[in-house]
């Protein structure tokens, strides 16, 4: 599971109960701790343990920056000061959770110790007034179980977003001649995210795999016998040492170009040259937490990238077309590819034999997991960039090659022509996870539109909301 430092800045303002500011500021910190949340406290800044002095943001910035803070929790252990949370969130250009613990009910006489709310309210106008998105907890109490979930959603969409802005894709061969489709614009992917591409020509590739077979390592080897465990194999020797020598130079190129995910042309010079479709050292790759996919897809592998974040790396993402509508449910679609989906997602011990549409083996066969899934593709052209998401439920269907999943949605026509209309294409990624509201509240600070393919933003607002 991916791990996530946040800054906690405990914050108060002098006209309120500074006692109870430090009541809170310790027993949100305690809270955290029992989560195993991992974060830096600013409790060797001031006594106090808690922001309300210019002197001492100044210092919190520089510790902050220190420890690589990820993120920045903004805690209202009473009213708050809003613009040393504004400065401090400007300087720092992390995600910020604001959240400040429910009000007690007012002393006999009248005193009010805190006013949690209206600072929460005037901090969330200062922000805006700094031009700095943040995601907002519901002013709770801290043994709510909507606080321990806020905050775990608020992780995982750091996570997204770290991993988002320290892109490094490794391009295998140029995109197959056919697929205009997933052409990409690299330089506006450079200049307007930070992602970028690592190219690597297909002869790289295959001298990587000679050298993996000869250089006198395990590796190779290794490989093999995970394979003859984990798969049915119906390749000859050969073709099955091809495999896993294919698997074996990806790996190290992703390691020696340091990228995380890898998009490859698997289709047709590898298989002139090589006697083997890539598809399932993709899969291999796929399971070990490297997302490879296929035809050249960039974005295919940003959204790879981004869907395995949003799920804190638990569960693997599989690369998938859109391929044909159910023939007995109004709204069910077939998702499938050749065979690059990790072993993990399958409900069956996977086969590794001949594609639908190929005439050299090398890809898996087997039909993934039921259940509720998220579906998503990140895209763009014209300089616009989106994120399309929603849900689907696996279901049962017809037997199929490849890769596949029977699915179904709430409207298929109306999910058809959003992939039709664009800016997509006819590949998504789906993992067995809910992690729609992670991925649109991580759009906002990524500066990519979320588009749901589904009517249901209030719905998905009313959960971050906490209700």
């Amino acid at each position: 599971m991916a791990t996530i430092k946040i800054g906690y800045a405990p914050t108060r303002r002098s006209i309120f109960s500074a006692p109870d500011a430090i009541k809170y500021r310790g027993l949100t910190a305690d809270k955290m701790r029992e989560l195993g949340v991992d974060f830096v406290d600013i409790d060797d800044i001031n006594s106090e343990g808690l922001l309300y002095s210019e002197e001492d943001r100044l210092k919190i910035v520089e510790k902050f920056r220190r420890e690589k803070v990820q993120g920045l929790f903004l805690a209202h252990c009473n009213f708050g000061t809003e613009y040393l949370c504004a400065r401090l969130a400007q300087d720092l250009g992390v995600p910020v959770l604001l959240w400040g613990p429910l009000d007690e009910r007012p002393e006999p006489n009248g005193v009010r110790l805190r006013d949690t709310q209206c600072g929460l309210f005037a901090t969330g106008k200062v922000l805006r007034r700094y031009g700095v998105p943040f995601t907002y907890l519901t002013n709770c109490r801290l043994s709510d179980p909507v606080f321990a979930r806020g905050l775990q959603d608020f992780l995982a969409v750091c996570n997204v977003v770290k991993t988002f802005r320290h892109m490094r894709i490794l391009q295998l061969g140029p995109r197959p001649y056919d697929f205009l489709t997933t052409m990409c614009n690299e330089g506006e992917l450079l200049e307007k995210f930070h992602i970028e591409l690592a190219p690597v020509p297909l002869p790289e590739l295959t001298a990587e795999m000679k050298r993996a077979m000869a250089d006198g390592t395990t590796d190779v080897a290794d490989t093999i016998a995970y394979i003859k465990e984990q798969m049915v194999v119906k390749l000859n020797d050969t073709q099955l040492a091809n495999v896993a020598a294919l698997k074996v130079a990806m790996k190290r190129l992703l390691v020696k170009y340091g990228c995380q995910a890898g998009a490859i042309q698997c289709w047709n010079a590898l298989q002139s040259e090589l006697g083997i479709m890539p598809c399932a050292a993709n899969s291999l790759l796929n399971e070990e937490g490297f997302p490879i996919v296929c035809e050249t897809d960039i974005h295919g592998a940003i959204t790879a990238l981004m869907v395995e974040a949003a799920g804190m790396g638990t569960n693997r993402s599989f690369f998938a077309d859109w391929t044909i509508r159910h023939p007995d449910m109004p709204n069910g679609e077939l998702l499938q590819h050749c065979g690059p989906w990790p072993i993990s997602v399958a409900k069956e011990k996977p086969v590794i034999t001949y594609p639908l549409a190929f005439d050299y083996p090398g890809a898996i066969t087997a039909e993934a997991k039921p259940g509720d899934i998220t579906l998503a593709r990140f895209d763009g052209d014209n300089g616009a960039y989106s994120l399309l998401l929603g849900n689907a439920k696996g279901v049962e269907g017809p037997t199929c090659m490849g890769t596949y999943l029977w699915v179904e949605v709430e409207n298929i026509k109306r999910l058809e022509a959003k992939v039709v209309e664009g800016p997509y294409i006819h590949h998504c990624v789906g993992i067995h996870r809910d992690v729609v509201p992670v991925l649109y509240e991580a759009c906002k600070y990524i500066g990519v539109k979320p588009d749901l393919y589904d009517p249901i933003e209030e719905q998905v607002k009313a959960y971050l909301r906490g209700e």
